[in-house]
């Protein structure tokens, strides 16, 4: 299955607010997935659609959105209460319409750290697990621990893909922030990936590699997750 099986929806924020979103549902599906998209890149990007094709592929609903912000073709970010009100209406969405599927929240870098700070805050319902797309802990060579300090205050299973050239996730310091979380936590680096999930042509992999090693990762963590 594919990104051309993807349904349209349309999610309501606040009265006044509504967003896009796309749902991918395999048949006999065990999981469902409310992937949050990047800051430079909407819900239609490639490798979004590439893993929600891959997921359903194997069984797993994909529920895709965009942020307000990109919706309204702005390259500013929303501030972040208004993503985390984004979130939660796709959430709701999803626990509505497929009330019987366990929920895994998350997504590609700017939408997963949204996605940890709404849990962080308040947990999200029915969410069983968090699952980042490459976690953006600085801004590129600004080094620091800081956006994570909020991963402290939540209490379900964390999944970190991480690539191994991610200028936006020094590979210590990102190490360091998932030690401290213990067990919830668990860290898949993807050897050569940037921050996009590209690689490059001398490393002998390909996106296409990375792509199958991501959403194998994604696929083995969500079945322990919810065992």
């Amino acid at each position: 299955m594919n990104s051309a099986a993807a349904q349209p929806i349309t999610l309501t924020v606040a009265p006044d607010l509504e967003v896009s979103g796309l749902f991918e549902r395999p048949p006999h599906a065990r999981a469902l997935f409310v992937m949050g998209h990047g800051a430079g890149a909407g819900m239609r990007q490639a490798f979004l659609s590439d893993v929600s094709g891959a997921l359903a592929g194997r069984g797993i609903a994909c529920l895709r959105y965009q942020f307000p912000f990109l919706e309204r073709q702005q390259r500013r970010p929303d501030p972040p209460a208004l993503c985390h009100a984004t979130i939660r209406a796709a959430v709701a969405w999803a626990g509505k319409m497929e009330p019987a599927l366990p929920l895994i929240a998350g997504g590609k870098s700017f939408g997963g750290r949204m996605t940890s700070e709404a849990q962080a805050k308040d947990p999200l319902p029915g969410v069983r697990g968090v699952a980042f797309l490459g976690f953006p802990l600085h801004p590129a060579k600004q080094p620091s621990l800081k956006r994570a300090e909020h991963l402290m205050n939540i209490r379900i299973p964390m999944l970190f893909l991480q690539g191994t050239r991610d200028a936006l996730a020094d590979g210590s310091l990102i190490r360091k922030a998932i030690e401290r979380l213990g067990d919830d936590a668990t860290l898949v680096s993807i050897d050569g990936a940037d921050h996009g999930f590209h690689v490059l042509v001398r490393s002998g992999r390909t996106d296409a590699d990375v792509l199958r090693e991501v959403t194998d990762a994604l696929e083995g963590w969500i079945d322990a997750a919810l065992s």
